[in-house]
């Protein structure tokens, strides 16, 4: 039979999982210069953060 989760972890994972909501992923289209074709930049950043990495 499986050991119950304390309480501890619980509130641990909860927390944890709280904190990863402010996290997103974003992607940025750029397009190169000899060759035209289109690269993607793939990044996670915090929430509070996503307007300053697509400024870039």
């Amino acid at each position: 039979m499986a050991k119950a989760a304390s309480k501890n972890s619980k509130t641990k994972d909860a927390a944890a999982a709280a904190e990863a909501k402010n996290w997103t992923k974003v992607i940025k289209t750029e397009r190169k210069d000899k060759s035209g074709a289109y690269s993607f930049k793939e990044t996670i950043v915090h929430k509070e953060k996503v307007k300053d990495f697509l400024a870039k």
